[in-house]
């Protein structure tokens, strides 16, 4: 399953996960987008979000972007 995900690093909201009504996510980390920090927040919190184990959980396309295409495989 894809799902087409904003990022908001550095955020004092987070960490949180909102699904809007189109079925895009925005997600809310703490860690700021330095070295990967928040990509790496990025997959944690959507594999609790998911409850799926990290590494079903890609990145596909943003890898330096905060509009991201993720892939979930269950």
């Amino acid at each position: 399953m894809k799902y087409t995900v904003l990022i908001k690093p550095n955020s004092k909201k987070g960490p949180l996960v909102e699904q809007q009504g189109d079925g895009s996510l925005i997600v809310y980390a703490r860690q700021p987008a330095v070295d990967g920090k928040a990509n790496t927040a990025l997959i944690e919190l959507l594999a609790k979000y998911f409850d799926v184990p990290k590494t079903s959980i890609a990145i596909v396309r943003g890898q330096t972007a905060r509009n991201k295409i993720i892939e979930i495989t269950y």
